[in-house]
């Protein structure tokens, strides 16, 4: 899980990161329907007690090594502007939610928060707020910096970032590609930050 683990023995950093490569590698391989614990143990030479101990569910496993994932390979670094910040944000997002093994884990996700109301609380801590937090760096300092547009606001920057992610992976299938990126910072970043208002002019007689 990515948030507070129940107590118990300390984790191995070794076999925490070898069950976290081999859910993501079953869940490629074997769609979410073929996940069991059971397998994810064989695969990292664990045993399935050692899962259970550190994760409730498989559907946890594959939380924490999504958020992992999106953490270590999508930057937040500060690129000179928002239109590059975003820029770079996006393509980083976009292309690992495009890696198969990803999009597969993503859509598993999202189906189990459907039918599981306690883990929909851990995934959207965990996952979907963790990444809007990420987001909110990039506008924030956009704000700081003096060349976030007034509109939109940065709540709804963030719902057109990631629901653009979400429609594709679940609905259309369509790639998350660079055209797409474009277009979405054209849109983000191309309205002209909102300019203090000044002293009124003098009038001429």
């Amino acid at each position: 899980m990515t948030g507070e683990r129940p107590p118990g023995r300390p984790r191995s950093e070794a076999a925490r990161r070898a069950i976290l490569v081999a859910a993501l590698e079953l869940v490629a391989e074997t769609g979410y329907g073929g996940l069991t614990i059971e397998g994810i143990a064989a695969r990292a030479g664990v045993g399935k007690q050692t899962i259970y101990r550190w994760w409730p569910s498989r559907a946890d496993v594959l939380l924490e090594a999504g958020a992992a994932k999106a953490d270590l390979l999508v930057p937040v670094a500060d690129q000179g502007s928002y239109a590059a910040d975003l820029r770079v944000f996006l393509g980083a997002s976009y292309r690992l939610a495009n890696h198969p093994q990803l999009a597969e884990l993503l859509r598993a996700l999202m189906a189990e928060a459907q039918i599981d109301a306690a883990f929909a609380g851990r995934f959207r801590v965990g996952f979907l707020e963790r990444r809007r937090d990420a987001l909110a760096i990039i506008t924030d300092r956009a704000r700081q910096r003096g060349d976030l547009p007034d509109r939109p606001a940065p709540g709804t920057v963030a719902d057109i970032v990631f629901g653009t992610l979400w429609y594709r992976i679940l609905a259309t299938h369509q790639p998350l590609d660079p055209q797409l990126v474009n277009d979405l910072v054209e849109v983000l970043a191309s309205t002209p930050p909102a300019t203090p208002a000044g002293p009124p002019a003098e009038r001429r007689s």
